[in-house]
């Protein structure tokens, strides 16, 4: 499982670069592909407007093979935390046990309440385990 994740990992740095590369490459609004590589840009390999739409396809591509990269690692990277579905943060707080009921027959009476350690759920989760 870690070598899947490795793999995808690289395969989703090597997207991110070749994103970046192929939006530096690209031209803006105000600059032709011409000023780039040089005049006569309709007689390079891709024609006159080949050039943009290869390089808007290969951008495209590159940045859904980077999404599904990041969904692949996000999926994994969940699969990996190991702890049971149903331990959540209000499992392992502290219960405060309630007053007894004859501490509120006597006006005035100060009881500092109870605090116990969740000993069910803990005993329940190592026993699921």
């Amino acid at each position: 499982m870690q070598f899947f994740a490795n793999l995808v990992l690289i395969v989703q740095l090597l997207s991110a670069i070749a994103i970046i590369g192929l939006v530096l490459v690209q031209h803006g609004k105000g600059a032709d592909m011409g000023a780039s590589f040089g005049s006569g840009a309709s007689g390079s390999l891709f024609g006159a407007t080949g050039s943009a739409n290869f390089l808007s396809r290969s951008t495209a591509f590159a940045a859904t093979l980077f999404f599904g990269c990041t969904l692949g690692l996000a999926f994994l990277a969940n699969g990996r935390t190991g702890a049971p579905a149903a331990d959540t943060v209000l499992d392992r707080a502290p219960v405060v046990a309630p007053a007894a009921s004859g501490a509120a027959a006597i006006p005035g009476a100060a009881v500092a309440p109870a605090v116990t350690a969740p000993a069910a759920s803990a005993a329940a989760s190592a026993a699921a385990n």
